[in-house]
């Protein structure tokens, strides 16, 4: 029952810290284009040209 007391509030720590993680990424727009990108990574088209 001890391990409980220890358990939980590390749950909810980390749980807040995920919630504040997914918040900070939809303030700053990173699911803005789902489409966009999948059609980039599929087109084999890339801006970053493989050095020879």
């Amino acid at each position: 029952m001890n391990i409980l007391m220890i358990l939980i509030p590390i749950s909810l720590i980390l749980g807040g810290f995920g919630l504040l993680f997914f918040i900070f990424t939809v303030r700053t727009n990173q699911y803005e284009d789902p489409e966009g990108d999948a059609q980039r990574i599929l087109s084999g088209e890339y801006d970053d040209k493989p050095k020879q």
